[in-house]
């Protein structure tokens, strides 16, 4: 099987590097697969992995058989993103491997496991959703302001007033760092 291998590590773990690399070689050595290329990300948030799309951009061209990875922490950077990364590998047919946990997509209790993984992240998304849902409700109850806040509607009088000098609505916009649109509402009575 072709592997590309991936090792993620933050800015402050650089010295760990080595060890996911060495682990992630000796494991593909040991199946008797083929290492097609060998990706290192270090970046200082977790939810960056720039160098993971080089990745998944040869499992789209069907460079690779199986992604291998260290632990599932050092792939996704939340349950919704393994989830999502894991089903776009799937439907791709390239099989995953986290060495830590174990897991092993290209057997059949791995593809069990991703199963459970998919539950597992619409239950994250629904959740997430449910509770952003009830601040706004809440917000709404307590009649607090919740959404974006309507910064060209501050500021309708000046916008008027520059009207009323004769300045067009693109010349009101630039001036007061606002969208022409909003401008044109307001001078319309819709703000």
């Amino acid at each position: 099987m072709r592997a590309g291998l991936y090792a993620w590590v933050s800015t402050d773990e650089e010295a760990t590097l080595s060890l996911q690399s060495n682990a992630l070689l000796a494991s593909v050595a040991a199946r008797g697969w083929t290492a097609i290329c060998q990706i290192e990300d270090i970046s200082s948030e977790a939810e960056e992995h720039p160098e993971r799309a080089a990745l998944m951009k040869l499992a789209r061209g069907g460079a690779l058989d199986v992604v291998v990875v260290w632990r599932l922490d050092r792939w996704g950077s939340s349950l919704a993103d393994l989830v999502q990364t894991l089903q776009d590998l799937n439907a791709l047919g390239v099989g995953f491997v986290s060495l830590f946990e174990p897991l092993d997509l290209t057997a059949p209790s791995g593809r069990a496991m991703s199963e459970m993984l998919v539950v597992l992240g619409e239950f994250e998304r629904q959740t997430r959703r449910a509770r952003v849902k009830a601040g706004i409700s809440r917000a709404r109850r307590q009649g607090r302001p919740h959404g974006r806040p309507p910064t060209a509607a501050r500021q309708s009088a000046e916008v008027r007033r520059l009207a009323s000098q004769e300045m067009n609505p693109s010349e009101i916009a630039r001036r007061l760092g606002i969208g022409r649109t909003s401008v044109r509402r307001i001078l319309a009575g819709k703000s």
